[in-house]
């Protein structure tokens, strides 16, 4: 099969393209108009969520008469729908069940799911899993409390990391030279005054996170909020996502912070040795060269 590709005739509607000379072997097995019609789906975002067709043709530098087409096959199979009746288009439903369905897919998430949720039984407070998408981080599952006072974070949200304990304990693999490539040409946004504003004072919260085996914000990202998280390993101990609740309210209370975070941490081993198919020796992570560090 793959040699009646390769000596396809190049005429016709649905002949493969030419190869350029010097180009990659694997690009005449590229479908143009799938590439475009997923480069048109990129071009919609958290502040850009609706765009026009002519917004869209200037953006991929592509004929009106082509984005229409690719506009309309995407309306019909739900990938983007019309904004009224206006000339806007925003992203469609489904968009939104793909980004579940990969989540739900993924072993960290299933593995996962079961210690969340009894993290937030045990603890009565909503808890999550998160991970690191470049400079943001990404809830990909939550689990409410029995006790739930505060549960606007949903599946999918992103935050920043600089500017939250979630993004210091994920970050804990990077060098300062890593940070500075990661962040090149962005400022650091303040969100409180406990934002870090300067790549030094980030890794200064990173590491010093990194060496306790786990992080607390009170009030650091949002106001009466906190969270307690630590962070995920895989078997080759980095960081692959972080375990959290989030307290409702602006510090932790003394009495309970400590057994709040052995909670936190004991769930975040637990998920570390599902994915790394370690078993439990103990309580601390055994591969953990961190484990002397409490």
């Amino acid at each position: 099969m793959t040699t009646q590709l390769a000596t396809m005739p190049s005429s016709g509607a649905h002949a493969q393209p030419t190869r350029k000379p010097g180009a990659p072997a694997a690009d005449r097995y590229q479908v143009p108009a799938l590439q475009r019609g997923l480069q048109l789906l990129a071009q919609f975002t958290r502040d850009e969520r609706q765009l026009t067709g002519a917004d869209l043709a200037r953006r991929l530098d592509l004929p009106r008469a082509s984005v229409f087409r690719l506009l309309q096959t995407l309306e019909q199979l739900g990938f983007v729908e019309r904004v009224g009746d206006s000339a806007h288009y925003q992203l469609g439903m489904a968009v939104l069940r793909l980004g579940f369905e990969y989540l739900a897919s993924m072993e960290l998430t299933e593995l996962g799911r079961p210690i969340i949720d009894a993290l937030a039984n045990a603890t009565g407070l909503s808890a999550h899993l998160v991970v690191r998408d470049g400079r943001e981080v990404v809830f990909v599952a939550k689990a409410v409390g029995p006790s739930f006072m505060f549960n606007s974070i949903q599946v999918g949200a992103r935050l920043p990391a600089h500017a939250t304990v979630l993004g210091r304990v994920l970050l804990a693999d990077l060098s300062l030279d890593a940070l500075k490539t990661l962040y090149q040409g962005v400022e650091l946004d303040s969100f409180t005054p406990q934002t870090p504003t300067t790549l030094e004072s980030l890794k200064q919260a990173i590491d010093a996170d990194a060496l306790r085996g786990y992080g607390v914000s009170q009030g650091g990202f949002e106001a009466a909020i906190s969270t307690i998280a630590a962070p995920v390993f895989d078997d080759h101990h980095r960081v692959s996502a972080a375990v959290s609740v989030t307290v409702p309210a602006q510090n932790v209370d003394p009495s309970t912070q400590e057994a709040l975070v052995a909670q936190v941490r004991s769930a975040a081993q637990r998920l570390s040795q599902c994915i790394s198919h370690v078993p439990a020796v103990g309580s601390p992570i055994s591969h953990s060269p961190r484990k002397s560090m409490a």
